[in-house]
């Protein structure tokens, strides 16, 4: 479907209100378009006419002035009726648009955010959208209210005079024909600001995420000199729409003073000698029709370069919602009572690049209730086999089952609602430390948060915060040490009740003994009684395991307890040896 035409379906649901201001539009128009014939009474029946008395003339007058005010109040009024009624289907629109591309974005799978910078991503959600907004909100029914308008200033133009009509419509196919000039060269300079805009969005976005690398290792000049290239192209971009743009409005009243010139002189020329054809008050009232027909027809104009402009966004909006998703919900799904938390690897392999395998043919089973290790250097994949079980990516290859069912027959959000992970960097949203533990969840009580918190040992440092649970966290967690931001979050995993446990455990690497120790301790308490998967770095982790699974370069090269791991002196035991001669 063309964009343009599938834009406009999410104007569908509003249809009926959207008839009621095509009435209102062409109401108005009638309305409007007809104070030029009273004009046109006014002086030939009453401020020139001939054979009547003056207090004849002065009563036509007053009826025809009480008639002209009349209209224009009822019209004008009616306009503005329009044109809130316009504005608040137009917002509407703009609302379900959002919500759709919002949504769009929270089902896209892992792979594209990693490949998309969150600047260009932003650009899409709210400059691109932000533009269709105006466009939607003063041009899409504005457009047919001018369109409406123009139609019936023609109409009464050629009712007037047919000669003068069809002399001034000669002129307008190379207006037009310069006006879709002018519009295509408005699109592609639009496009360009749109691709730079998007460009410089992400830049920004990632300098001031790495702004404490970027002052560390005084790269200050070099971001300056990156963001003032980028700048100097958005710039050039802008300029190149404005330079365009501009040809507008001098095109307009080149036309319109054309119109009136050929006006004056056919129709001033019929005047001077006297011919039927037309009148001095038809004259001037076509002079009016003359003006009000390029006042919509330049409106029209600009709106069709806003329509250039709005098509560039509609294209970039679009192809956001035409992404693939690659996971997908399957129909039916499967979706037991409760996991008992076997979880097996059957031949997996899988690439995040096509052909470039991170995974190659892994087979292993979990049993229930059980804590599996994973080790191995970095580039082993290891976090690959966690987020292939969360199906944040699907498999290229062979299955991964929990109780025997593939993960691909599980709903995404019923499978995620029954995985618990812990990540080695917390990330902590803006919101209340309550907010932070319940994520919103319906179920979970203030009773359950505390309860949450104080069996990871969290409690403790949030009720010494200036307002304990209620604390408002500034992003991404500022003011928390590492060790809190970790207890927070593995309290937030226990209060989501989880049945199955996936534990990235690196970040203990950076805190304190003390804090390690209330660490460790909560990781116990959550992985009592759950089948648990831990990305293991630290070595209490390891030893404790109930099996432990070897990675290198994406291939299981061995398996089994730290003791017999050990035993056969192969890759483990120089890994672990690694880590017990690690500093720190």
């Amino acid at each position: 479907m063309n964009k343009g035409r599938r834009f406009l379906t999410y104007a569908t649901p509003y249809w009926s209100w959207l008839i009621i201001a095509f009435v209102l539009i062409i109401v108005t128009s009638l309305l409007i378009n007809y104070l030029p014939v009273l004009m046109q009474k006014i002086i030939d029946d009453c401020l020139i006419a001939s054979g009547t008395t003056v207090d004849e003339r002065i009563s036509k007058l007053t009826q025809f002035g009480v008639i002209f005010i009349s209209i224009t109040a009822v019209g004008q009024s009616m306009r503005y009726v329009q044109g809130m009624l316009t504005a608040w289907i137009g917002q509407k629109i703009m609302y379900d648009l959002r919500l759709s591309v919002f949504q769009k974005v929270l089902r896209l799978h892992q792979g594209y955010f990693d490949k998309t910078a969150v600047g260009t991503l932003m650009t899409r959600v709210t400059s691109d959208i932000e533009r269709l907004q105006h466009f939607v909100t003063d041009g899409v029914v504005g457009s047919l209210a001018d369109i409406f308008m123009i139609i019936g200033i023609m109409g009464y133009m050629i009712w007037f005079s047919p000669i003068l009509s069809l002399a001034i419509f000669a002129t307008l196919p190379f207006l037009f024909a310069l006006m879709y000039v002018i519009n295509v060269r408005l699109r592609n300079a639009n496009r360009d600001i749109r691709d730079r805009q998007s460009k410089l969005n992400a830049l920004i976005q990632e300098d001031l995420t790495g702004m404490t690398t970027i002052q560390l290792f005084n790269r200050e000049s070099t971001a300056i000199a990156d963001f003032d290239k980028r700048n100097s192209h958005l710039r050039s971009a802008y300029f190149d729409e404005v330079r365009w743009f501009s040809l507008y409005y001098p095109s307009m009243e080149s036309g319109q003073i054309i119109a009136i010139l050929i006006t004056l002189a056919i129709g001033g020329y019929a005047v001077m000698n006297g011919s039927d054809m037309i009148t001095v008050g038809k004259l001037f009232a076509f002079l009016a029709y003359v003006r009000n027909f390029f006042q919509p027809l330049g409106s029209l104009s600009e709106k069709a370069g806003s329509f250039q402009v709005a098509m560039a966004s509609i294209e970039r909006v679009f192809d956001l919602m035409d992404e693939e998703e690659r996971v997908t919900d399957p129909d039916p799904v499967e979706s037991p009572d409760r996991l008992a938390g076997t979880i097996a690897f059957d031949h997996v392999s899988f690439a995040y690049v096509e052909d470039n395998w991170v995974i190659k043919d892994l087979s292993f089973e979990v049993e229930p209730g059980q804590v599996l290790a994973v080790v191995g250097a970095t580039g082993a994949g290891k976090s690959t086999i966690i987020n292939l079980i969360g199906r944040f990516y699907d498999v290229q290859q062979g299955a991964v089952t929990i109780d025997g069912i593939d993960v691909r027959k599980f709903a995404k959000h019923d499978l995620r609602e029954r995985l618990g992970y812990v990540f080695q960097d917390p990330f902590i949203f803006t919101g209340s430390v309550a907010d932070n533990i319940s994520l919103g969840k319906p179920g979970i009580d203030r009773a359950d948060i505390i309860h949450a918190a104080k069996t990871v040992n969290a409690h403790a440092f949030i009720e010494e915060m200036s307002d304990g649970y209620d604390t408002i966290m500034n992003e991404r967690g500022a003011g928390l040490s590492l060790g809190q931001k970790q207890l927070m979050v593995m309290a937030r995993a226990l209060a989501q009740n989880p049945e199955l446990l996936f534990v990235l455990d690196e970040a203990t690497a950076s805190v304190d003994t003390a804090t390690e120790i209330l660490i460790q301790d909560a990781l116990a308490k959550l992985m009592a009684n759950r089948t648990s998967i831990v990305i293991a770095h630290r070595l209490s982790t390891i030893r404790h395991a109930d099996r432990i699974l070897v990675m290198r370069h994406g291939e299981l090269v061995d398996q089994g307890t730290h003791d017999e791991l050990m035993a056969n002196d192969g890759y483990y035991r120089q890994l672990y040896e690694l880590l017990l001669h690690a500093p720190g």
